[in-house]
């Protein structure tokens, strides 16, 4: 991923890195201050933008906020071909190619030609408030100067949102043509449309109900904890010293089984063993082999390793702890009931993280009659991603015709 960066003045080109902290001086494409970004970016750049405090639903005063962002296409005259993408849990903000030919995570999606065709619309998608790709969170420095750390307030959903739509006001977007977003980008894109039903025409909610359940919210803490007990957390202030990468591995793994089938599983793994390394012919515990799916959750664990924040993870994973859209709002046909946007609702028919049936309730709740669309993936919640091309026809008849 490229990085427009405004150092004292000079302009430079970088590839990011996921927790550097972004420049002091003035927002990365932005005039000091916080203004809008010049036009002279490439498509699928990270850019940054300073959007000023931000008054917490917790109460907490979160100082100069920035965020970072991509863009890709060309806002029209009347600013009404502007499309927002959120992404989800640890996800950045390159959904597509740009003038790199590095890939995004929902091409299938985005791109020239694509459902979301960037020869036709102004897409753009926001790093999270809490993320470490470009935008204010726990790694980045508080006014001190100093990371945020252990210091760094709860983010709620709601406050994301407020977020991202002082950058939509920077950009000169009054109303978005869509917002799409898939599991926790699923969360975000509704509350858009709950938030501010004057400014989304179109919302995609795609494996996603309208709250985190329960459950949801107890995977999500043994998450957190995993990382939380690593002995090099420290209680969140690790910067400058070992990190907690045992712990965020551990977190990831506990992430990914809620993410993939047991069908996936066993299909693709069974009881196998890994390699020459064998599970049964120990003579100890400490040297008993690995069966090709522990392989596998290490493998995901370690790749997290090498491009997430363990803070960022947890502040993002207690974001989603907090989505319910009624919260505050009355019941939820009440809580939905000020959405005007045309809604595009769909859920993989093997996801065990957030059911079908939770897409289904939304659905009923929303105004209007409002189908379920089904993706088809033995892969389990994961299938958002993989097989979104399955409402390719769905998203251009209904919302990019």
């Amino acid at each position: 991923m490229t990085i427009a960066v405004t150092r004292q003045g000079e302009s430079v080109s970088k590839t990011s890195h996921p927790h550097a902290p972004f420049p002091g001086d003035a927002a990365p494409g932005s005039v000091p201050g916080g203004g809008v970004p010049d036009g002279g970016v490439p498509d699928g750049t990270v850019r940054y933008l300073r959007i000023g405090d931000l008054e917490l639903e917790s109460g907490a005063l979160l100082p100069d906020v920035i965020l970072g962002y991509e863009t890709w296409g060309t806002l029209n005259a009347d600013r009404s071909n502007a499309v927002l993408i959120e992404h989800a849990l640890t996800g950045d903000t390159h959904v597509t190619r740009g003038a790199s030919e590095e890939p995004g995570w929902w091409e299938q999606l985005a791109g020239p030609g694509a459902p979301v065709d960037t020869d036709r619309y102004f897409v753009v998608s926001i790093n999270i408030l809490g993320g470490c790709y470009g935008s204010t969170g726990p790694s980045t420095p508080a006014p001190d100067g100093k990371p945020w750390g252990s210091r760094f307030p709860l983010v709620t959903l709601r406050d994301t949102t407020e977020a991202e739509a002082r950058l939509a006001d920077a950009l000169g977007i009054r109303s978005w043509f869509a917002v799409l977003g898939g599991s926790l980008g699923g969360a975000r894109a509704l509350e858009w449309a709950v938030s501010y039903p004057d400014r989304v025409r179109r919302c995609a909610v795609i494996s996603v109900g309208t709250s985190s359940t329960a459950e949801q919210i107890a995977f999500a803490q043994a998450q957190t904890l995993a990382i939380r007990q690593d002995p090099n957390f420290n209680g969140g202030d690790y910067y400058g010293g070992p990190e907690p990468e045992a712990g965020l591995a551990l977190a990831r793994r506990i992430a990914h089984i809620t993410y993939r089938s047991a069908a996936e599983l066993d299909g693709r793994f069974g009881r196998n063993a890994q390699d020459s390394e064998a599970p049964l012919e120990a003579g100890s515990l400490a040297g008993r082999g690995r069966y090709q799916v522990e392989s596998y959750l290490d493998h995901q664990g370690n790749k997290l390793v090498r491009r997430f924040d363990a803070n960022s993870y947890i502040a993002i994973t207690e974001a989603l702890m907090s989505h319910d859209i009624s919260r505050g709002r009355g019941p939820l046909a009440e809580a939905l009931a000020p959405a005007t946007a045309e809604f595009l609702v769909a859920a993989v028919d093997s996801d065990r993280l957030y059911f079908p049936a939770q897409s289904h309730a939304l659905a009923a709740a929303l105004p209007g009659d409002v189908a379920v669309h089904t993706i088809e993936a033995p892969i389990g919640h994961d299938g958002f991603l993989t097989e979104i091309g399955q409402l390719n026809s769905q998203l251009r008849r209904y919302f990019f015709g």
